[in-house]
C-alpha cells in the first residue's frame, strides 16, 4: 500500500465538531478499503490568501494515510460532491513525518536569542528629532 498526505479545507461556516465528523467520515471510507489513517491534525480556522467560493477563511485538516489508490480515489470523489469542502490535495510520500507538522510547531521569532550583528528592533519609540524636516507645500 502507498503512503499519502491528504489536506482539505472546509468552509468557514462549518463548526469544529462538524470538521471532526468529516475527518471521521473519510477515515471510515479509507478503512473500508483496507487502508489506515495515521496522524490526523486539525489546524483550525485560518485566513485564506484569496477568496475561494466567497469564503475568506477555512478550516484546515491534515491526514497521514496508508491505503490503496482506490481508497484515495473514493475519498476524493466524495470530497468533490460535498459542498462543505472547498479544496483538497493528496500527495504521495515515501515516508510519513514523525511528530507534529510544521503548521503545528510553535514558531515564535521573539523567543530566539539575539545575535551580534542583527539589526536593531524597529519601533515608534525611536527619536527622530535629529532628522531635518522637509517643508510642506501648500496645496490649493
Amino acid at each position: 500500500m502507498a503512503l499519502y498526505e491528504h489536506i482539505f479545507l472546509a468552509r468557514q461556516d462549518v463548526s469544529g465538531q462538524q470538521v471532526d465528523a468529516l475527518i471521521e467520515q473519510y477515515k471510515g471510507v479509507i478503512e473500508s478499503f483496507g487502508g489506515k489513517v495515521g496522524r490526523v491534525e486539525n489546524w483550525g480556522l485560518k485566513s485564506l490568501t484569496y477568496r475561494i467560493k466567497k469564503n475568506r477563511k477555512a478550516h484546515y485538516a491534515l491526514m497521514d494515510i496508508t491505503a490503496p489508490a482506490a481508497a484515495i480515489q473514493e475519498v476524493e470523489r466524495q470530497m468533490r460532491i460535498n459542498e462543505d469542502i472547498l479544496r483538497y490535495m493528496t500527495i504521495a510520500v515515501e515516508a510519513h513525518e514523525e511528530g507534529p507538522s510544521a503548521m503545528m510547531q510553535k514558531r515564535d521569532r521573539d523567543d530566539r536569542p539575539r545575535r551580534e550583528g542583527d539589526r536593531p528592533e524597529r519601533g515608534f519609540d525611536r527619536d527622530r528629532s535629529d532628522r531635518p524636516r522637509r517643508p510642506r507645500e501648500d496645496r490649493a
